[in-house]
């Protein structure tokens, strides 16, 4: 894979927000995206979503290509809007402005917020649990040692953050190597493989956490590929992204899959404990138990960055402005992370059935969002943007676009009677056999509603090659 060229040094704390990334300022490889990803995923919530698929009763083999399948079919949705990042130098959910509404746009980004503020919640428990071990603290000491370093790492901004993500990618892949090594040493994983028991639930479960798990990254995966020259290849990007995020993914489902099958039963409740025990004790252990705590620093860094760009687009969207202060930036990131801490202290203890349950009910609202903005950028509009009047409601977009933000709410609601959680259950997934095929719907009814909508009513100008992406007329 051919890789771009630096074009100058980059500040260390970033100075920009959601406003447009000119030319002058672009820097960046793609090998920078690879390792971002990669080392995003090589972490423990990774395992812990893979371990789901045998605690929730299916057998290793068809676990493992059910997660496979989950992880192509959703790093493909989450690629294509890191594929936009070059194109338009802006951060990914300003885009939500084309196809809701300068106003609307607000709807799906607040949802979004939601549901990272919950990922790095959970994030924080088993980065408390890892602390805690490394330093002989409690797992709530631990927990608020782990915001204050995603307080920092966040302040920072987009260059600190890549370089994080190489650091987690270089120690994920030492960690892991030595972690498979210990597997293969305890566990007799030959036999694991050779149980076969297929069903249709348990199979389809196993591609629903993949593909949610992937799928969660696209409202704010371009906004780590704003920065890159936007002479870069899509392609290039595509496959840069992709790749870092499904290797990176299913190497730690892998583990999660074969600890949980070896942990018969032991593994709820104690997932950090189990995983480093599988290593060994004394510095080895707490080796591990570093690696563990610093890959969630990537993963959750993400999460609190994302979080920050989605607020100033909500709050931007209503102001009539795009600049935010460095001041305001702290205090935003501050909150967010506080938030997110909080509910980590008051639900530290029923992890496991609650991030379960948080994972898949979230795909109701990430996948319809996906749908819409993918078919509209790369099929109506064509890669090509108004920028200016992103930020007018009285431009081209206007206030509120409500074709796209009903096809959004009926993209939500569709997939109410195949969802199979416990915090909700369809009454088709009795049905289907407790399948819960409601991502699929939710990716296919929005994006072709929203194309037979969108190209009836297409505004030509938004296709003129002086409104090319990224760059205003």
């Amino acid at each position: 894979m051919a890789l771009d060229n630096e074009t100058g040094p980059a500040p260390l704390l970033e100075r920009r927000s959601i406003d447009y990334i000119p030319e002058s300022e672009r820097h960046g490889r793609l090998y920078s995206q690879f390792t971002l990803w990669m080392g995003a995923n090589l972490q423990i919530t990774a395992i812990v979503t893979g371990a789901l698929a045998v605690v929730l009763g299916g057998d290793v083999f068809w676990s493992l290509i059910g997660l496979f399948i989950g992880q192509v079919l959703g790093g493909a949705v989450m690629a294509l809007h890191a594929a936009q990042g070059p194109r338009l130098g802006l951060p990914q959910m300003i885009s939500s402005r084309v196809q809701f509404g300068v106003y609307g746009a607000a709807i799906p980004i607040v949802l979004v917020c939601l549901m990272y503020l919950g990922f790095t919640a959970t994030g924080a428990v088993l980065s408390g649990q890892a602390l805690g071990q490394l330093f002989g603290v409690s797992d709530t000491a631990g927990i608020l040692i782990f915001a204050a370093v995603i307080v920092a790492a966040t302040l920072f901004g987009y260059r600190v953050i890549h370089i994080i993500g190489r650091v987690a990618t270089v120690l994920g892949i030492v960690a892991f190597v030595y972690l498979f090594s210990r597997v293969i040493a305890v566990g007799d994983v030959g036999q694991l493989l050779q149980i076969r028991h297929f069903s249709w639930s348990s199979f389809l479960l196993a591609v629903s956490l993949a593909a949610s798990w992937q799928i969660a990254y696209g409202p704010y995966v371009a906004d780590y590929s704003r920065y890159l020259p936007s002479a870069t290849s899509p392609v290039k990007t595509f496959l840069a992204v992709g790749l870092g995020s499904v290797i990176g993914a299913q190497i730690a489902m892998v583990l999660g899959v074969l600890a949980a099958a070896m942990a018969a039963g032991q593994f709820a409740g104690r997932e950090v404990a189990y995983i480093v025990g599988l290593g060994g004790t004394g510095t080895m252990a707490a080796l591990l138990y570093f690696s563990i705590a610093f890959g969630k620093v990537t993963i959750s860094t993400l999460n609190s960055y994302g979080s920050f760009m989605c607020i100033a687009t909500v709050v931007s969207g209503f102001r009539g402005s795009v600049e935010i202060t460095r001041r305001q930036r702290a205090v935003a990131v501050v909150l967010i992370v506080g938030m997110a801490t909080a509910v980590a202290l008051l639900g530290q203890h029923s992890f496991l059935n609650a991030f379960k349950s948080f994972i898949l009910f979230l795909l109701a609202f990430f996948t319809p969002w996906s749908a819409v903005n993918l078919v509209d950028y790369y099929c109506i509009s064509r890669e090509r943007y108004d920028v200016p009047a992103l930020s007018d409601p009285d431009g081209r977009y206007g206030r509120w676009n409500l074709p796209g933000i009903l096809v959004y709410a009926f993209g939500v609601l569709v997939q109410m009677p195949f969802i199979s959680t416990k915090l909700y259950t369809g009454p088709m997934v009795e049905r289907l056999g407790g399948v819960d095929i409601s991502w699929i719907i939710g990716l296919v009814v929005p994006a072709v509603l929203y194309y037979l909508f969108a190209r009836r009513d297409a505004r030509p100008a938004a296709r003129e090659p002086a409104h090319r992406a990224g760059k205003p007329a």
